[in-house]
């Protein structure tokens, strides 16, 4: 591989990162603007489902793959908790459209980072995730622990008196949330032998569960604003299966290991640059994101660069 084939790869993998904190503030305006993140959440996935369907109809890996999926659960070789991926993510979009609004997309994102470190490592264990049990090495367990360390930073000041408490811890249960959705997805995967089969599983499921979170919402507490009419506010699912599509053709290229690394970065140095122009009605300080951002990047290199490798080869 060359290293302009190699180069393309990485700044697509930091593109990947960057749709993901676009997304998240798209469905956050729209949930601000409704006035309601079960709708905006809603919104988002289906029609990122209604993207995924069109794709899977038209293409001749994407049909086979629907087929296994349908025979394996009839079957009962698809276990049925695989299927629960997209609960996960319907509480993130769910989840954007309840807080970015208010918090603004750095804290949000770092509450993943450090709720998906923590969890993984958890996952790696027990062995749930595809790869099977994983050790819990040194690097990785610092790696969370700078990562919890973002959001102790978050949670300094007086964002805990201008915010509720549920607001700012929510992004963390998304990152929880997004670990085991992966680790479910990785599974599911394998077993259909498409992984964008295993996606449009995940909006199946999300879609289901958040048009019965939306239409109990607007029961309860009324019909939302009026739908806004700027085209851009409607886009966050479609963003969704493009990050996607993006992920799965440079993966091969780069690896797992910098696709999540350069992702990562992409996502929080995005998450900056949109807060600064877009500012959320209660962020955090600037000082504070600052070192949440730099603490959450340490973190995930802290976690995925391979020390032990990088020793040996000093030695040699």
């Amino acid at each position: 591989m060359s290293r302009r084939t190699f180069w393309m790869g990485i700044l697509a993998a930091i593109m990947v990162g960057a749709l993901t904190a676009i997304q998240a503030r798209i469905n956050g305006n729209l949930g601000t603007r409704l006035e309601n993140g079960f709708v905006a959440g809603f919104i988002s996935f289906a029609s990122g489902l209604a993207a995924l369907i069109v794709i899977t109809v038209l293409t001749k890996s994407g049909r086979a793959g629907a087929q296994r999926l349908v025979t394996g659960v009839r079957d009962r070789r698809i276990p049925w908790y695989l299927l629960t991926g997209g609960l996960a993510g319907a509480f993130s979009v769910a989840t954007q459209g309840l807080t970015v609004g208010i918090i603004g997309v750095a804290l949000f994102t770092v509450g993943i980072v450090a709720g998906q470190a923590v969890t993984g490592l958890i996952i790696d264990r027990i062995g749930y995730g595809p790869a099977g049990a994983v050790a819990v090495t040194v690097g990785r367990a610092a790696g969370a622990a700078l990562a919890l360390a973002s959001v102790v930073v978050a949670l300094t000041g007086d964002l805990l008196e201008r915010t509720p408490w549920w607001i700012l811890f929510m992004p963390f249960g998304v990152g929880v949330g997004i670990a085991y959705q992966q680790a479910t997805n990785g599974r599911l995967g394998l077993l259909v032998g498409n992984p964008m089969t295993a996606t449009l599983m995940n909006f199946i499921a999300g879609t289901t569960v958040l048009t019965i979170a939306a239409v109990i919402s607007v029961t309860l507490m009324g019909p939302t604003n009026p739908w806004p009419t700027e085209p851009w506010l409607y886009v966050g699912g479609v963003i969704g299966v493009l990050y996607i599509f993006v992920s799965a053709a440079v993966v091969h290229r780069i690896g797992v290991l910098l696709l999540g690394l350069a992702s990562v970065v992409g996502q929080l140095t995005t998450s900056v640059i949109v807060d600064a122009f877009f500012p959320a009605s209660n962020p955090p300080a600037w000082w504070q994101s600052t070192i949440m951002v730099v603490l959450a990047l340490a973190a995930v290199i802290t976690a995925t660069v391979p020390w032990n490798r990088l020793k040996r080869r000093r030695r040699r």
